[in-house]
Parts: C-alpha cells; sequence; structure tokens
C-alpha cells in the first residue's frame, strides 16, 4: 500500500468503513492521527493514516505460538481467529500497535449495536487478536476472478474505495507496472521506523 500525505484531508473515511465492515469499534484497527501543522516553507496539517504495516519481517509472526499469526506469498498478515489463543504475545511485539484484543463484554456491546450486512458477514469473537487484513476476503483469489487488486472495486480494501481525497492506493509492489509501484517509483517515500527492521510494506509520499 502507498499512502500519499499530500492528497490525505483527515477526514477520517477509511477509519470508519473498516471499523464497520470489520464489527470493531473505531479507531480500533484503522486509525488516522493529526500531525498538525508541518513543513517550514508551505506549512500544512498533515495527517497520518495508521493500521497494520504487513511486515516483510512481522515480529508478531516470530512470537506467536499457535502459528496463528502468518504471512501470506502476496505479503498480507493475517489472523486465524480459529487458532488464536489471545495470549498477546504479538500485541507485545508489534512496534507500530497495530493489534487488538477485544474481551467478551465489549464484544457483546459491540454485536448489539451492528446492524450491518458488514458485522453479519465478518463477525467478530471474543478473547482473539484482530488487525487490519487488508480486507482479506475480497482479495483473496482475485487473480481466479480475473481481477487486479488495486484496481477493480471488488478486490480492493474498503479503505481505498472510500479515501475521500484519493490518498490511498493498494496492488502489487512487486509488478513494476502496478499503480503503487510508479507512485514509488515517482515520488519520494518513507516507511514508517525503518531502523526496526521489519520491513513494511506501507509506504508514505510526504512532500516535505
Amino acid at each position: 500500500m502507498v499512502i500519499d500525505l499530500r492528497k490525505c484531508i483527515g477526514c477520517r473515511a477509511c477509519a470508519v468503513v473498516c471499523s464497520d465492515r470489520n464489527n470493531v469499534p473505531s479507531d480500533s484497527l484503522r486509525k488516522v492521527v493529526d500531525c498538525g501543522v508541518l513543513g517550514p516553507e508551505a506549512p500544512k496539517r498533515v495527517f497520518l493514516p495508521l493500521s497494520c504495516m504487513h511486515c516483510d519481517k512481522p515480529p508478531c509472526l516470530e512470537v506467536c505460538p499457535t502459528g496463528a499469526t502468518f504471512r501470506r506469498p502476496d505479503g498480507i498478515v493475517g489472523i486465524d481467529e480459529d487458532r488464536c489463543l489471545g495470549c498477546g504475545y504479538c500485541e507485545m511485539a508489534c512496534p507500530y500497535h497495530a493489534r487488538t484484543i477485544f474481551h467478551e463484554k465489549l464484544e457483546l456491546v459491540i454485536s448489539a449495536m451492528r446492524s450491518a450486512a458488514g458485522s453479519e458477514e465478518y463477525p467478530r469473537q471474543a478473547g482473539v487478536s484482530v488487525k487490519c487484513n487488508f480486507c482479506l476476503p475480497k482479495v483473496e483469489n482475485a487473480a481466479a476472478r480475473q481481477m487486479k487488486p488495486g484496481v477493480d472495486p471488488d478486490a480492493t480494501p474498503d479503505c481505498v474505495l472510500s479515501c475521500s481525497g484519493t490518498a490511498l492506493h493498494f496492488g502489487d509492489l512487486n509488478f513494476p507496472q502496478s499503480n503503487v509501484s510508479r507512485l514509488l517509483r515517482e515520488n519520494k517515500a518513507v516507511r514508517l521506523q525503518e531502523s526496526l527492521g521489519t520491513e513494511p510494506s506501507i509506504f508514505y509520499i510526504h512532500g516535505i
């Protein structure tokens, strides 16, 4: 994923649709941080969308005792909720604070509040770790359906589709002709906490 911070207006549409689709409280799996006004020459208010970084070397995967955390060949890091013990090791290991464990009482409240189809389609289990998975049910088997993630809406994460500023871009970073690869060639981008060696697969174009 490539996020163009020059275009993010802080509307939080991505966080809202993520909450609705995944049946979790707002700002749980995806949030937008107001970083304030930055830039010495042309000051601009900067907003920073945050979620799981889908690292190439995810520390959460290394500490998972049951193999519930997995990394797909396409780079998406997911969780098998049926194998998750809720031990919290992954929460402690993640330097991006991208994992959450919802406990039963909170889950009951959430389930009672949700009436949209999204909550029925993607129910949440109590006591297990949850995180952004790039709307994996939409993305997986895209090739078999002759669809391109990041191009075809039915194979693209909802946060990308809902972005009113067109700041979020999704695609295959290993394919030179993809939209995200082109953006990285044409713009200067950074990744968060690269010094940790986790090799995040989310890049930020900042323009500052």
